[in-house]
């Protein structure tokens, strides 16, 4: 499994890659393979204003559905419509076309709460 030392980790499994003031959010490997197939993404709080692990949207397997936990507090700025037509990008590749939405970051502190690639290796018992 791919862990990227650069992202930040949830325990709900949700990764933040952060550039400035805004990041980009998606769910990890680990997550995407538990998951399994993914067959849809559903997110509608585009421009809405989403608290710290809050629901931002759901991912729907073959199997199963699982609620989207937003990893820091934030506006949602855009959401991937690639994956609307495309959602097994989610498990080719989760941390590159595979990403949900992108933010505004609203409270920079936040980000001191999320997990080190290596904590959330530890997490995972990875």
């Amino acid at each position: 499994m791919n862990f990227p030392s650069e992202l930040k980790y949830t325990k709900d499994h949700e990764w933040v890659r952060v550039e400035g003031n805004e990041a980009t959010i998606g769910i990890t490997d680990f997550a995407q393979k538990e998951l399994g197939d993914i067959v849809y993404v559903d997110v509608t709080t585009l421009n809405e204003t989403v608290a710290k692990e809050d629901i931002f949207g759901s991912v729907e397997a073959v199997k199963t559905v699982s609620d989207l936990f937003m990893p820091i507090s934030g506006t949602v700025l855009e959401i991937n419509s690639d994956i609307d037509s495309n959602p097994e990008s989610v498990n080719t590749d989760p941390y590159g076309n595979g990403w949900m939405i992108k933010i505004s970051v609203d409270n920079e502190a936040e980000l001191a709460d999320l997990l080190s690639s290596d904590d959330y290796k530890t997490l995972i018992g990875a």
